[in-house]
């Protein structure tokens, strides 16, 4: 307890005692509290969250899944529509216990973590009856009991919201006015979609099948939840490798910190302007984050130059497409971005690096993270100069339309900057970017954080130390 603040050890220790309130009625003598539905419901609820089903789900899928993937709540949804509040408190006190737990102290997090469920499970089924629950349950369920699953859904997402808004002050030390934040929108639409799982759980339990129907609804409604978990997870594991490789190449690369993020940022808005899918956008925006990863293979020494490069060193930034996509050709989930890697240095009229492709021969995604790695390029101040302001580098990008930068991608980043602005960068840079960037080379102008938008005078005139230039 010595690792809790004062203010998160009491208020743990009052959701504890106001759990043990909700419960203690189904231990009254003379009660009449079904216990056998709630050994059953807590059961299954609780073997969700059984370690054991690691290796289980390993089995199924041909994989690992993680322990501590999250508690099966249709199950706790259906003991909240068929129990009362105390029973329904109860039932949803063992899984909380059982579950994995990523920090310490587990054993605090687990009381914490069953205290707070009952407190939600107890106010969800108090909601329930209110609507009618168990009424509804005993005859013609649906449509009627939507009413009371939507009432049960939308306590138990107030309940913890409430809950987690009030550790996240006292134990996270995060601001009051911010520890509610968007809390409740977050898990109220989960909360429904799960309720009405439960509510089909708890009509099949009541029916004349009982509970045999309701473990079969149960079986396939647990798997798409785990499958759809381990989905998330792999996804959180992509955005990791992402960061752990912009970080890598932050740190080298001082001056271009910052860059990786909007070349993505600017991709999306050129592939979202041109009409692409989602799954598209998202390559895009790795594709963008990831463009300079070929710089962890150039020596640290010439990144850091500032001044003109020799011939020689020349020769060794332009190897870095190529460095790049070796780095990340065994990263299969990239996709189409591994072209964008290799090829975002092509120019239209062939005259680009390191293959000399020209026009339709460049890969589509590679012409689109061209324009926005120039765009940034000229748009971030450099060690030299100031950023350039936003109208010069677009109109810079139009002139440049037909041979260096594909015209159709240049046409769709001009829209979307006089759509939804863009945000300059502090940033700055060596000329050795600029030979990276491969940035058209321009009179500086005064900067521009919007189109259209002055901002203060002063800028230096601009070395040209592009490729070629």
């Amino acid at each position: 307890m010595r690792r809790i603040p004062g203010p998160a050890r009491a208020y743990i220790l009052c959701a504890v005692v106001g759990a043990g309130a909700c419960a203690l009625p189904a231990l009254r003598p003379g009660v009449d509290t079904p216990w056998t539905t709630v050994a059953l419901l807590a059961g299954l609820h609780a073997l969700s969250e059984l370690p054991g089903r690691r290796r289980i789900l390993g089995r199924l899928f041909g994989g690992s899944a993680p322990v501590g993937s999250g508690s099966f709540l249709p199950v706790l949804f259906a003991a909240v529509l068929l129990l009362p509040p105390a029973g329904a408190a109860l039932a949803a006190v063992p899984a909380a216990l059982l579950g994995h737990v990523d920090r310490g102290p587990g054993g605090v997090r687990r009381v914490w973590r069953a205290a707070r469920t009952a407190l939600a499970a107890a106010a969800a089924s108090g909601a329930a009856a209110l609507c009618g629950g168990p009424a509804v349950l005993a005859g013609p369920a649906l449509p009627y009991a939507l009413v009371p699953a939507g009432a049960a859904a939308l306590a138990f997402s107030l309940v913890v919201t409430a809950l987690d808004g009030g550790i996240l002050a006292t134990a996270e030390r995060v601001p009051v006015r911010n520890a509610w934040r968007g809390l409740l929108a977050g898990s109220l639409g989960p909360h429904l979609v799960h309720g009405l799982a439960g509510l089909m759980t708890a009509v099949l339990w009541r029916s004349p099948y009982g509970p045999p129907a309701a473990l079969l609804v149960l079986l396939p409604v647990y798997i798409s939840s785990r499958v759809l978990a381990q989905y998330h997870r792999e996804q959180g594991a992509h955005r990791s490798t992402i960061r752990a490789l912009v970080q890598a190449v932050d740190i080298k690369d001082r001056y271009t910190r910052g860059h990786s993020e909007r070349v993505g940022r600017a991709s999306v808005l050129i592939a979202r302007e041109l009409g692409m899918d989602g799954e598209r956008l998202e390559v895009l925006r790795f594709a963008g984050i990831l463009h300079d990863v070929g710089k962890l293979g150039v020596p640290t020494r010439v990144l850091r130059k500032d001044g003109p490069l020799t011939p020689e060193e020349r020769r060794v930034i332009e190897l870095h497409p190529e460095y790049g996509h070796e780095i990340v050709r065994g990263i299969g989930f990239l996709g189409e971005a591994r072209a964008a890697i290799l090829h975002h240095h092509e120019r239209l009229d062939g005259s680009g690096y390191p293959y000399g492709l020209a026009g339709r021969q460049i890969p589509e995604v590679a012409r689109v993270v061209a324009v926005a790695d120039a765009f940034d390029a000229m748009t971030s101040t450099r060690s030299y100069r100031r950023a350039r302001p936003v109208p010069t580098a677009v109109e810079e990008l139009k002139r440049c339309a037909g041979t260096q930068f594909d015209p159709r991608m240049v046409r769709a980043l001009v829209r979307a900057l006089e759509r939804d602005g863009w945000e300059t960068a502090a940033t700055a840079v060596t000329a050795v970017t600029a030979v990276i960037a491969d940035e058209p080379a321009v009179p500086a102008q005064p900067s521009r954080g919007r189109a259209g938008a002055p901002a203060p005078q002063g800028a230096a005139p601009a070395a040209r130390h592009r490729r070629g230039g």
